[in-house]
């Protein structure tokens, strides 16, 4: 089969204008430089543009050295917006635009409120210093140690939103949820959509089911309010989703609880997120080599301009671009990278060396496929449980198409994986893409073996994915890598990221296949030796970890490392309630 090279195939224009959807009608691509991207776009607030301007003076003051813009776009009102703005276009400014740093940070202090004081610190309900039945198979007691420790943390991430958020949500970038949360952690201080379904498989090890509860009722209700769970609970992700976890959030939990409300309450929720994921912009028709016609999903972000939260590096990074079409989709496609979870990576990108060529929008992710599938086949099994029949069967057919349409699209026999696929870019025009062999992906990511996680493999396919596995590169001394690029993005390698980890290692140990389990054991214990190293050597728990070596937690990107940290606190604990450790294994790097 034709290796694959994205970043060949079209100049970066064409990309433009995408599929009709939404009631939107796509325009030619090479009408780019005359008409406006027409895709669709959801509103930010008035407080956010505000937020923006404040976050681009901050820049122009302070200077780039350690200079996060989120900082910024998080603060809050201390009083309503036209007082607030009156203030600070009164600043004197420089002819850059800047202000006196004195003069700066003392509007912030008499107008604006620090990020962290739109939550309030709560002890969660169901935490207990050491639970019941906690962790049964951890013999050694170093690691059971370092266990509760990484458990107590759940006490650092727990907050409620404040009662100043939920009376006047004017002046607050933070959304006004009900129910206490779990913050991932350092400048995440908001809940995120993908990460807590890590988060709660920490909490289930941890006993904590009224907290993971309150969790979903949050997302819920996003979705209740915005017809799909947000980016995070910030007014500026509202025009963007993130990889949908939901259903495999509410099955976790309701394993544990056999809680009937809850599943009553999400049942509607999730099949509103579905058709979220399959209607619109999000929804490919594409025609296999036999002829069959199949639906697949892929990411889109309803924006096309710079992300609030990093306005001022957006901005830099269309600098070279003068053309507005082109600048406004390559904002979209940026969105659209930061709605997979995997921002950035050069999975998106056409050229590995360049962000500006990122074309998210053009591709039919593997991963994305295989968390709507679990959803189909949740959503299944959730409404047999009601006694919802006709949708048990609905979805059930649906999950069926899907594994058809994945198998057709992404699975190569040949290399035992499922690889993404591009978009033929001549065919922008059509309803319905026809696919070729050329245009999947075939590079090597960690996501080309996600849908192991999802039981629908027969024996045969799993040794194959398995043995494709161990073969890749990807496996490393302490876990797998992202990728086999090192372009310094941050879903690359050498990083390695707790939610790949699990998700590989969860799927071959479902697997029931014995070469797998121990394959999936293996892959563990690199994994959490290097949490539990470079734990005891910085006293924290890191958002990613360099796999390349044990003991080094990870870097890149356009944020420096940060620690708490809610998914890796989850997937450790869920290794060590599934595989243990027992006392006479060392848990220092070999």
């Amino acid at each position: 089969m034709a290796l694959f090279q994205p970043r060949k195939i079209v100049n970066f224009a064409l990309f433009v204008f995408l599929t009709a959807a939404m009631d939107i009608v796509a325009e030619p691509a090479h009408l780019c430089k005359l008409i406006d991207d027409h895709g669709p776009v959801v509103p930010t607030t008035p407080l956010v543009i505000f937020l923006e301007k404040v976050q681009e003076t901050a820049l122009k003051t302070f200077g780039p050295i350690k200079f996060d813009p989120k900082l910024y776009i998080d603060l809050s009102l201390k009083f309503d917006l036209p007082t607030v703005k009156q203030a600070f276009n009164d600043l004197p400014r420089t002819e850059n635009g800047s202000v006196i740093a004195s003069d700066f940070n003392g509007f912030l202090t008499k107008f604006m409120n620090e990020a962290e004081e739109d939550l309030e610190y709560v002890k969660p309900i169901d935490f207990v210093a050491e639970p019941e039945g906690f962790l049964p198979k951890v013999a050694h007691q170093g690691v059971r140690n370092w266990a509760l420790e990484v458990h107590s943390l759940w006490k650092n991430l727990s907050r409620k939103v404040s009662d100043q958020v939920l009376e006047n949500p004017q002046l607050h970038t933070l959304l006004p949820l009900k129910h206490p949360v779990i913050i991932p952690g350092s400048r995440f201080q908001e809940v995120y959509y993908w990460d807590s379904y890590w988060v709660i498989r920490g909490l289930l090890a941890s006993k904590m089911y009224e907290t993971a509860k309150g969790i979903i009722f949050n997302l819920i209700d996003l979705i209740d309010t915005y017809g799909y769970v947000l980016n995070g609970a910030r007014a500026y992700y509202t025009n963007r989703s993130q990889p949908p976890l939901l259903s495999s959030m509410v099955i976790e939990v309701y394993k544990q609880t056999h809680d009937m409300d809850l599943v009553k309450k999400a049942l509607p929720a999730l099949i509103k997120e579905h058709k979220f994921w399959n209607s619109g912009v999000h929804n490919i028709a594409i025609e296999d080599a036999q002829g069959s016609i199949h639906n697949l999903s892929r990411y889109y972000a309803m924006w096309n301009q710079p992300r609030p939260e990093s306005f001022t590096i957006d901005k830099e990074t269309a600098h070279n671009i003068s053309n507005n079409c082109e600048k406004k989709q390559l904002y979209r496609e940026i969105a659209s990278a930061a709605e997979t979870g995997w921002d950035f990576s050069t999975r998106w990108m056409k050229n590995t060396s360049d962000l500006t060529t990122l074309s998210t929008t053009m591709i039919l992710p593997v991963d994305l496929n295989t968390f709507i599938f679990k959803m189909e086949l949740d959503i299944t099994f959730l409404a047999k449980v009601a006694g919802e029949s006709s949708d048990a069967l609905q979805f059930d057919e649906a999950s069926k198409a899907r594994k058809k349409a994945m198998d057709a699209v992404f699975w190569d026999e040949e290399k035992g994986q499922w690889f993404d696929y591009w978009l033929d870019p001549s065919s922008y025009h059509k309803d319905v893409y026809k696919w070729d062999s050329k245009y999947q992906n075939q590079d090597i990511f960690a996501s080309n073996f996600i849908p192991l996680w999802v039981r629908f493999q027969d024996e045969t396919t799993v040794k194959k994915v398995a043995q494709s596995l161990e073969s890749s590169g990807l496996l490393r001394a302490a876990g797998i890598a992202t990728s086999l690029t090192n372009s310094s993005q941050q879903w690359d390698f050498p990083n390695g990221w707790a939610p790949l980890q699990h998700m590989i290692v969860e799927g071959l140990v479902r697997s029931g296949l014995e070469e797998a389990k121990s394959l999936a054991k293996d892959i563990a214990i690199r994994w959490i030796r290097t949490n539990y190293v470079t734990y005891k050597k910085v006293n924290a728990m890191h958002e990613k970890y360099d796999v390349s070596k044990c003991g080094e937690f990870g870097g890149g990107g356009e944020y420096v490392p940060q620690t708490g940290f809610g998914w890796s606190n989850g997937v450790v604990l869920a290794f060590l309630e599934e595989f243990g450790w027992p006392e006479d294994l060392d848990p220092q790097c070999q």
